[in-house]
């Protein structure tokens, strides 16, 4: 019975001429797209420099600001006034004042004092951007920096782990949301409900497709990583297979429970866009749980897109194995305990 109704879930999908084309074309887009727009590096901020001084340090440092990525030269106005006046007109972000007598501090050995004004209306790229002219201000020092994972800072080996994982949580957890209701909508429930079909093998037959679903997706979307990217996993692909492996259950479990409780496809999708939504702001993907309130970090214990998320970037960047992911293995595997008995109990089987 069971093989019978995962053939008739592959014929569905095969005659919606959409959804194959979605399972494709999705995780290309995400993966080709979304590493160059989802990112926290600030770049080509406009400066306005005041050079009060004109001598050759000030030029020097001038031209090395103006070499800088971080930084966009857009103009070398002569007083403050004018300076302030072109962050007011949204012309610059930052503002940088070099005052006079700026060599002869430094040839006395004294710290030569600037000034820098910052368009914080964006608080982020206003703190991000002082940091950086701050770091070109600042004399040089005979530390040495190790940058472990990621040597050469490339926000996208922090976020195309991550993206894999929005990938298939948008993928293996909307379309079984909406599988359900669409056969209430539809009425073919109807004639499984006549069936001595268990409750456990329809739920079981509903799972099976979208756990294929997502490795297809998951082999997708590591062959985009590395050919575009050169991005490979450190450690055993096979720990992040087994993850998936668990993880596609946890949100599989979480469409189907959706599903059950709603009547129609507009429904569905309303509680289940809200669900990822929250799921995805409280996961880590652009902000650190370590900097959130207490209270939500108490409240991201409860989202398996967290752990799933950890286990993607251990084992690409730090190059974890199965027995570094095993807290976060467990605590899915309840997950998806917990969720499909949710979706089995769910199943309102009429005769």
């Amino acid at each position: 019975m069971l093989r019978y109704l995962i053939e008739k879930e592959f014929k569905q999908l095969k005659r919606n001429k959409f959804l194959p084309r979605l399972i494709l074309i999705f995780p290309c887009m995400m993966m080709l797209v979304m590493p160059w727009a989802a990112t926290l590096e600030i770049e080509n901020l406009r400066i306005a420099i005041i050079d009060n001084d004109q001598s050759p340090s000030s030029q020097r440092l001038v031209h090395q600001i103006e070499a800088s990525r971080y930084f966009k030269l857009t103009g070398l106005p002569t007083n403050y006034d004018k300076g302030i006046a072109t962050i007011e007109k949204d012309q610059a972000d930052v503002l940088l004042e070099i005052p006079r007598g700026f060599e002869k501090e430094q040839v006395n050995g004294r710290p030569a004092s600037t000034l820098i004004a910052v368009n914080a209306v964006n608080g982020s790229k206003g703190c991000l951007g002082s940091t950086y002219l701050t770091q070109i201000l600042s004399p040089q020092s005979s530390a040495s920096i190790r940058y472990q994972f990621n040597p050469h800072l490339n926000y996208k080996v922090f976020m195309v782990p991550a993206l894999m994982t929005m990938v298939l949580v948008m993928l293996c957890g909307f379309l079984p949301a909406l599988n359900v209701v669409g056969e209430k909508e539809a009425g073919t429930i109807e004639q499984i409900n006549v069936t001595p079909v268990s409750r456990f093998t329809f739920t079981l037959a509903k799972l099976l497709p979208y756990w294929l679903v997502g490795f297809i997706v998951l082999n997708l979307c590591i062959l985009l990583a590395w050919l575009v990217y050169g991005i490979t996993p450190k450690g055993n692909i096979g720990a992040i297979y087994l993850a998936t492996l668990i993880f596609v259950l946890v949100v599989s479990g979480l469409g189907l429970v959706i599903s059950n409780h709603s009547a129609t496809m507009q429904q569905a999708m309303f509680v289940m866009w809200f669900c990822m939504l929250v799921f995805i702001l409280m996961s880590g993907l652009f902000t650190p749980i370590s900097s959130m309130p207490r209270w939500a970090q108490y409240i991201t214990y409860a989202n398996p897109l967290r752990y799933f998320m950890e286990i993607m970037r251990m084992v690409y960047l730090k190059g974890s194995s199965i027995t570094d992911i095993i807290p976060q293995l467990g605590t899915l595997t309840v997950f998806a305990t917990v969720l499909n008995s949710w979706a089995i109990y769910s199943y309102k089987k009429q005769q």
